[in-house]
Order: C-alpha cells, then structure tokens, then sequence
C-alpha cells in the first residue's frame, strides 16, 4: 500500500495565543477544507491510474498454473527491458512526432550470460519481419538477444545490438562470435506513432539491453508495444507463464507477446464474443482501403526450461497460433504473426568454440510433450489479454486515439456470459 502525506508542520505556540490559534485554525479549516478534498480525490484518481492492472485482477477465467509472477521471467534467467518513447501531440510532422514507440529487449539467459540457447522459429503469416531468423532455422541456436520494435526501426535496432555486443565483449562481459545476425522483430505503429521520424535511435536500443532485469514485467503500451493496437483497443506487450505439474516434469512455459492484431468483431476473451459486445470506437481497420481488413501483426516469443531440442521448439511455437486463435485472430493477409521458442535447458551443450566436439544433450521424449503444448496455447491467450487490460486509451498522430479495453464493460460482459472466476 502506498501512503501519501500531503504535507506536515510543525510549531511551538505560547499558550496565551493559543485560543486565537484554535480560531484562526478554525476559519482555515473551513475555507481549505473542499480544495483539501479535492486535492486528496486526485491523489487517489492519480495512484489508481498508476497501479498495474492484469486480466486475473478482473476475475477474466484462464486455464492452467501461472508461475509466481505469472511472466515470461518465471523462467529462470530471463531478463526483459523496456524503453518507451512517448512525447507531442496533435498534428504529424514528420521527425518531430507526436511520438509513440519504443523497443523491447529479451535476453534469454540474462546480461551476464550470453551462451546461445536451442530454438526454433514458425511463420504463421509472413507479412512481417524477424531477423536472423534464417540462421536459427538452419543451426538450432538463437545467438543474441531477443528485440522488438516498429516496423521501420529493426535495422538500426539490430545494429545496435552488434554494437552492443562489441562493447561487451571488450569489457569483458560476454565473448563476442566473428559474425553476428541478431534476432528484431516488429510490428507497426504508423497509426499513432510517427513511424518515418525514425525516433527509436541507438541509446534507446542500449537502454532497453542495459536496463533488462527478471522480476515482473511491465506490461501494455510500453516499450516496442507503445503504438500498439489489437482487436482496435489500444494493445502492446502481455506476457504470462504456466508451471507444469510434477508428474509432467515441473517445468515452466512463459510467453511474452508484442500484439498489434485482429479486427474488433473478431475479439473473444474467456470463449466470450467481447468484441461483438462492445462495438464501436474503432479507429483503425477503418481508415484504410479496403476498409475492415486487417493491418496488424503480432510477435510471440515462448520460453521454457524443458530440455528441448531445435525441432521441438518448432512444434512448440507453432502451438501458440492456438493461443492466438483462441483469442479470435484468423491471422490476415495483412498480419506479420511470427514466433520464436527458445529452451534454456542444455547450457553445456549449447556453448559454443573449444576443443569439445561432441556435445551431449538431454531430449524431453516427444510423447511427453503434451502438457507444453498446452501452457503454450493457455500462456498465449493469457498474454494477449494482459497487453489489453493493461493498456489505457492513447492519443497519438493527427489527434488519433484508440481506446483502451474498458475494464468495467469486459467484467459486465463475462459476467452476462457467466464467465466470472470466482
């Protein structure tokens, strides 16, 4: 709980005036009194706004057992940083703003650790971009950090991240390979952000690296998810993990999602017609030709700690199009929906160089991978909820605003459905 103190005084009154204090204190009561009140209403406005709000706040049902903190970063050594950019309004000028946008920063074995982890990457609809993706598919291992941002910042984000890399190395935090091919995905941001200004600069990229930590991640229009609109609610990053039960193997499942998909009647939360439910106040399928079709995307990156193999981490990120469609997406001509899983399992032999050719790795037996399949599909709903709840109406481009999922008229409407957790 945090406490606000408005302000405090004190004072050492002789006692002969102290009668005349209590009357003075008196009239002051009364004339301060209502600007007290109001002041103290908007310090609470103020802090409710501020404090987080997640899809389980609101009692939305979800299958499955989150992790503590019920995030990617339930994985043991995964960290994740943000930079968020958001300043102007008003009309677009070009390299000036208003600005909406950002970058998100995944290192799947924390700052300290830059051993490669096995991975393996799906394309569910290509209208979008992930580098290095190429040589993930053809050697197994995803090398580099993990980022994500606007469309027409990947170059310089994944030029950064050479540079970064370089400079690591020559501190003497992590080795750096001959060549690098870094892993930037993107989604676009144009309808809020101005996206030709170019504003994502390479500061922000080493923030975004340098400020990853574990713990809880923020969610909603921060960092690559800033500009970000999904189901036409204001959308951004979600993330949520599951915990596997013992007989399972323990192991845990987070998904962090950069959502910027879907066209409002297509919404279900909780199997619920939410979208159909609350119309309206769509401000983007239809402002462009041919109205109605969808223009977004959307990056799902899933991590575990399953001993899992390349292939395998295949299978495991084509489950998250289940995750997806659960929430209605039937992923668009329009939509770049492109997804990495990645194991942090197998350290050994993931490392790379020595005089070691061999290396031995443990395999989870394929038959024992449903439940991994399953918290997939149940962390990937999850995540693109979160980034929903979490994200309040923004105001971007040429007075452009996407409203944020109102959270009142969603609890209504799961409850007219019966769909309330209790």
């Amino acid at each position: 709980m945090r406490h606000v103190t408005l302000w405090r005084t004190h004072s050492c009154v002789p006692r002969s005036h102290s009668f005349e204090r209590r009357a003075k204190s008196a009239k002051l009561n009364r004339m301060f009194r209502p600007t007290l009140l109001l002041l103290v209403l908007i310090m609470a406005l103020t802090l409710s706004a501020q404090t987080p709000h997640r899809a389980r706040d609101l009692h939305v049902p979800f299958d499955g057992n989150p992790g503590p903190l019920n995030a990617i970063t339930d994985v043991p050594g995964i960290a994740v940083g943000h930079t968020t950019l958001i300043s102007g309004e008003g009309k677009l000028q070009q390299g000036t703003g208003p600005i909406r946008t950002g970058v998100t920063a995944i290192l799947p074995r924390g700052a300290s650790n830059p051993t490669p982890v096995f991975a393996g990457y799906y394309s569910q609809n290509g209208n979008g971009e992930m580098t290095g993706t190429a040589w993930v598919e053809e050697s197994g291992f995803a090398e580099s950090p993990i980022l994500i941002t606007n469309t027409h910042s990947v170059g310089l984000v994944r030029d950064t991240v050479i540079k970064w890399q370089v400079n690591e190395a020559a501190k003497g935090r992590r080795t750096m390979p001959l060549w690098s091919l870094p892993i930037v995905a993107e989604t676009w941001d144009g309808f809020l952000n101005d996206i030709n200004g170019f504003h994502v600069q390479e500061q922000h990229v080493l923030s975004a690296l340098n400020g990853a930590q574990s713990g809880p991640v923020q969610e909603g229009s921060v960092g690559g998810g800033t500009g970000m609109i999904c189901y036409g609610f204001k959308g951004g990053i979600g993330t949520s993990s599951r915990k596997l039960a013992d007989a399972s193997g323990g192991y845990t499942v987070g998904v962090l999602v950069q959502c910027n998909c879907g066209r409002r009647p297509q919404l279900l939360i909780a199997g619920v017609p939410v979208g159909k439910e609350i119309p309206g106040q769509t401000p983007y399928a239809s402002n462009f030709s041919p109205a109605g079709q969808e223009l977004g995307s959307i990056i799902i990156i899933v991590a575990t700690d399953a001993p899992l193999l390349p292939q395998q981490l295949k299978r495991l990120a084509r489950r998250a199009t289940m995750g997806l469609a659960r929430t209605g997406s039937i992923s668009g001509n329009g939509s770049g929906d492109l997804f990495l899983a990645f194991s942090t399992a197998n350290e050994a032999a993931a490392v790379q160089g020595g005089k070691d050719t061999v290396k031995d790795a443990r395999m989870l037996a394929n038959e024992a991978m449903d439940p991994l399949f399953e918290a997939t599909v149940e962390a990937t709903e999850e995540s693109i909820v979160n980034a929903m709840v979490a994200s309040d109406t923004m105001t971007g481009i040429d007075g452009r605003t996407v409203i944020g999922l109102p959270r009142e008229e969603l609890v209504k409407v799961l409850r007219k459905y019966n769909r309330i957790a209790q």
